[in-house]
């Protein structure tokens, strides 16, 4: 299996093929896009019956072993064991009797089709990102032991990435990270989850801005190639190809769980801001997981949802960025959204790149087919199964309360938006599944408004908020960025 980038000629990706060892500390490509299989992977029906039976540490090893060739496979085996178990993904709810680490729950089941909620959310920071980030940080451990060598990981979060890669990443040998993250915009446990740690190997910086100011950090830095290699940067964000892959293997595990034939189809809803996890999704349906939606939902910084319905990416300035109540999605800038714009376009790399160009310097661009428009390849997006929608505050606000009432679960503010827009797009005979983004309990501020009563939380965080926090302020600035890691590591 080897890689190419979404910005990278053919004769170019010829000359310079790159396995996923290779780019497995990497964020970015050397010419700023980013990697993809130079070709999907297949699964077949009689492997699909096969994996019906696999734990999900099992399923997790025969999925990523066809993306992760070069890595010997005792070796892979032994690192997706490691990762998935009972003792790491420990807190499942009381009301979820199966043992699986990512349980299905159906909510409704009537004439208008089946609605399903995936817990994904059982890790050590309760969120969905310890799903890919606890793997990502044995890997890493991994493949810096075989060579001997030590990895400075920078990264943006705008609530849930940073405490997962900090907590993944806590105590592993060679392994610095350096997290920014919009300053006051993420909720009181998210930010007591990151700046209550200790390590000495983690730093968090709060950078006065919103996420997209983070996120620009973090490509400018990957942008420099000479001091990316003088300080050995790597990346947890969602541009990190081993990230988006091992989030693939529970699009397969929920398919699994809600089905009985590979005759029939699921549709997912994915609450989505920067594109990575309905990428997953994506990745998924062109290996040949009968999917029949992807269907991302938004919150009011619908920049995808508006996409989906019209051909326009337009990306929102910082001061046109909502600070909302489900805060993880409060991206402008969604950075994964290039590998689905690469397929759309034919995997035509000097037309992706000429997109994103104009992203930079106009904005954005428009493929909706109009007069004056860049392309007409919007027509194409049904064929990919994907559909979009919104949701608000008021809608979050509404259907945390009606969850509550008719299934007696709470659900946090994320987790509503999907549910929202799931439900505007079921269908019968497709069940409809809904990828659970974090536990209410980080988002206990909502909760309070909606039900009139704090959200459970689980053992070990009952009062996170009053521990120490340790981070520093910054402005968003590349070259005082630069001169905080230099400083810090040495090198």
């Amino acid at each position: 299996m080897h890689y190419v980038s979404t910005r990278a000629t053919s004769a170019s990706a010829a000359r310079n093929p790159q396995r996923f060892s290779d780019i497995l500390l990497a964020g970015l490509a050397p010419d700023g896009g980013l990697y993809l299989p130079a070709e999907y992977p297949q699964v077949s029906s009689e492997e699909l019956n096969a994996w019906r039976k696999l734990s999900y540490a099992e399923l997790a090893y025969e999925i990523l072993r066809k993306f992760a060739t070069d890595i010997p496979d005792e070796d892979l085996r032994a690192l997706t064991a490691k990762t998935y178990t009972p003792e790491v993904y420990r807190n499942a709810r009381a009301d979820e009797s199966s043992a699986d680490i990512t349980p299905l729950r159906v909510l409704e089941d009537g004439e208008g089709g089946k609605l399903v909620l995936q817990a994904l959310s059982n890790g050590p920071t309760l969120a969905f990102k310890d799903m890919a980030m606890q793997l990502l940080g044995n890997l890493f451990e991994y493949a810096l032991a075989r060579n001997n060598d030590e990895l400075n990981i920078f990264g943006a979060t705008s609530g849930d990435t940073g405490s997962a890669a900090e907590y993944a990443m806590r105590g592993k040998r060679g392994v610095r990270v350096f997290m920014l993250s919009p300053h006051k915009k993420m909720s009181a446990f998210q930010t007591a989850q990151m700046f209550s740690l200790q390590d000495p190997n983690i730093f968090n910086i709060a950078v006065e801005g919103v996420f997209d100011d983070c996120q620009d950090m973090v490509k400018a830095v990957s942008n420099d190639l000479s001091f990316k290699a003088r300080h050995k940067i790597g990346t947890v964000n969602s541009i990190n190809w081993a990230r988006v892959v091992a989030q693939v293997v529970y699009y397969f595990r929920g398919y699994l769980l809600a089905t009985t034939s590979n005759d029939q189809k699921v549709s997912f809803t994915v609450p989505s801001g920067n594109f990575g996890n309905i990428c997953a999704g994506h990745i998924a349906r062109m290996m040949g997981l009968p999917i029949d939606k992807l269907v991302a939902a938004t919150n009011e910084n619908d920049v995808l949802d508006e996409f989906f319905r019209t051909g326009v990416y337009r990306v929102r300035k910082p001061a046109e960025t909502y600070h909302t109540s489900s805060p993880s999605m409060d991206i402008s800038k969604a950075s994964n959204f290039e590998r689905f714009v690469y397929e759309l376009v034919g995997r035509d790399a000097e037309r992706t790149h000429a997109l994103f160009r104009k992203v930079d310097t106009h904005g954005g661009f428009d493929l909706s087919g109009a007069p004056g428009s860049d392309g007409d390849e919007w027509k194409l997006v049904g064929q990919y199964g994907f559909a979009s929608g919104k949701s608000t505050h008021a809608d979050r606000l509404a259907t945390i309360r009606d969850v509550a009432d008719d299934y007696g679960i709470t659900i946090d503010t994320h987790t509503a938006d999907g549910i929202k827009v799931a439900r505007e797009h079921m269908q019968p005979g497709v069940p409809m599944i809904v990828l659970e983004t974090a536990l209410a309990a980080k988002f206990n501020e909502t909760i309070l408004e909606a039900l009139g009563q704090d959200a459970e939380r689980p053992a070990g965080f009952e009062d996170i908020e009053s521990l120490p926090q340790r981070f520093v302020v910054m402005q968003p600035s590349v070259d005082a960025m630069k001169s905080y890691i230099a400083q810090h590591t040495g090198l």
